[in-house]
């Protein structure tokens, strides 16, 4: 693993850790850096066309992980058919990311899912 880093590290350069927590302002899904393109830190909601039920996810790479899910190689959603995207929100971190993906998944209620869907974003902090 941590070859894999160093060839990274190499390619594209030293990357400054970001600082501070929570949501950053909606832009782009990806920010350019030196030469290189870095796909940011995002949470997700996926719906399935069938029969409306949710997926949430986080990811440092939004469009690779969606095509994962719509080709079918993600276990978890093959089994829910076509999904659209109906939710997104970057992160600092991936680990802020993740925190409030855990937290999503402990709502379990479908009407707090609907109202975050709805507003466009999730009023939580790591």
């Amino acid at each position: 693993m941590m070859c894999y880093i160093n060839a990274l590290r190499k390619k594209y350069g030293p990357v400054a850790p970001t600082q501070g927590r929570g949501p950053v302002p909606p832009t782009e899904t990806s920010e350019r850096r030196g030469s290189a393109l870095i796909s940011m830190p995002h949470v997700y909601i996926l719906q399935s066309k069938r029969n409306m039920r949710y997926y949430i996810g986080s990811t440092n790479n939004i469009e690779q992980r969606l095509r994962h899910h719509r080709s079918g190689s993600t276990p978890s959603t093959k089994r829910l058919g076509s999904m659209t995207l109906v939710f997104k929100q970057e992160y600092k971190s991936l680990r802020d990311a993740r925190k409030i993906e855990k937290k999503l998944k402990r709502l379990k209620r479908r009407d707090y899912i609907d109202k975050i869907v709805k507003e466009g974003v999730t009023r939580m902090g790591p």
